[in-house]
């Protein structure tokens, strides 16, 4: 996509727009959102019919969540992980996706510390040993080999996310998975290439655009979800965000960011924003989780105000630094929103909670541009997930 032109008309949210080498019909993108529907870590006819009505409801684009590059990888062990196994069942998501006219993305990436070991069997990656507040068990030290099977697994999952007849593929670079926790210096306390300087925090989210890029070329788009912040004392903040959002901009790995917040593994709310569900989280736990949530869950799972466009102020300053194009995510429910989006040079808008609600809100806001979202946040629908996966939304 060509750089912003500040003279060019502000786009209208439900015209087509290029994505790479991808035209969607409209610059709406259901974000990715954790399922619960993948049994036996393969696609269900659970999840396609989910996806479908994401696309039969308006969305240009829907983003498959969350595809793991790798076995340790997955938040649980139903989770997807991208393999020869699951060809058959992308395959029939996709065709699913794009009778409906969208198109469809996969969220690629490793859960690092998020990853639940005791659900898969296998010990979490992190880049420094430390003890999982999700598994209460120890992560292990990503070692040199396994930062480069890790980033040659993303360019595998991308090539089967193309054999597989997707539009998009979206590289998880937030929340404390494994790349955003390289770049975190609360999280990374490594002495060597990897750790300490921005410069080397950086390296394993750079490596893995540019892996993902040199296996695809331009068969499909490539977004990644990018922290602007952690939402957590010590961790990535929005000054380093920016410089590694230029990075990424200067390899030439990417055709769009997708600008999120906050830590799966140490403050997850800062990311959804609304009341926190404390009680509800408490109870998809089993002990001694369940008490500790229900004795201190209050300071890791943290009420934020909600507010409509509630990134918006963070991702202006990263509007202002790239040229490339971004999508701004975070409550955004109404007409009013994504006009604004357009209007302040955002190129795609991308909604969770409130297409969870009601999968044809894009549709009826077209048709109807004082519509309402009757989504009211409560964050009663994230607690669901833990039952399965015991990790947030993705």
């Amino acid at each position: 996509m060509d750089p912003i032109d500040k003279e060019d008309a502000i786009p209208d949210v439900f015209e087509p727009a290029r994505l790479g080498p991808l035209t969607l019909r409209n610059r709406t993108i259901k974000a990715a959102t954790f399922e619960g529907m993948t049994k036996g870590a393969l696609v269900t006819d659970d999840l396609i019919e989910f996806h479908r009505r994401h696309a039969a409801g308006g969305v240009g684009m829907t983003t498959v969540a969350y595809c793991a590059v790798a076995p340790e990888g997955r938040t649980e062990r139903d989770q997807i992980w991208m393999r020869r196994e699951a060809l058959p069942g992308l395959r029939r998501l996709a065709d699913a996706v794009h009778a409906e006219g969208a198109a469809v993305s996969a969220q690629i990436g490793h859960a690092g510390p998020v990853a639940n070991a005791a659900s898969n069997g296998l010990p979490a990656l992190a880049p420094s040993g430390s003890i999982s507040p999700l598994s209460l068990r120890r992560t292990r030290a990503a070692t040199a080999a396994d930062i480069e099977r890790i980033t040659r697994a993303h360019a595998d999952a991308a090539l089967l996310a193309v054999e597989a007849g997707f539009d998009a593929v979206e590289i998880h670079m937030g929340h404390n998975y494994f790349t955003s926790a390289f770049l975190s210096p609360k999280i990374n306390k490594r002495r060597d290439g990897y750790g300490g300087s921005l410069a080397n925090r950086a390296k394993v989210a750079r490596g893995v655009a540019r892996a993902v890029r040199d296996a695809v070329g331009d068969r499909i788009a490539i977004l990644a979800k990018l922290n602007m912040d952690d939402g957590v004392p010590g961790g990535l903040w929005l000054d380093e965000s920016l410089q590694v959002a230029q990075w990424l901009e200067q390899d030439g790995g990417l055709d769009a960011l997708e600008l999120t917040a906050g830590s799966s593994l140490l403050n997850p709310m800062y990311l959804f924003r609304g009341e926190a569900p404390v009680r509800e989280f408490a109870a998809t736990f089993p002990q001694p989780q369940r008490l500790g949530i229900q004795l201190v869950g209050g300071k890791f799972i943290r009420s934020y105000p909600y507010r409509e466009a509630f990134l918006l102020d963070s991702a202006r300053q990263f509007r202002a630094a790239l040229t490339m194009p971004l999508v701004l995510l975070g409550g955004i429910t109404e007409r009013a929103t994504m006009d604004r989006a357009m209007a302040e040079g955002f190129q795609f808008v991308a909604m969770a909670r409130a297409l969870l609600r009601e999968p044809d809100l894009i549709d009826r806001i077209q048709k109807e541009p004082a519509t309402r979202s009757l989504c009211i946040h409560c964050n009663k629908c994230m607690p669901t997930i833990f039952t399965l996966t015991h990790c947030v939304l993705a």
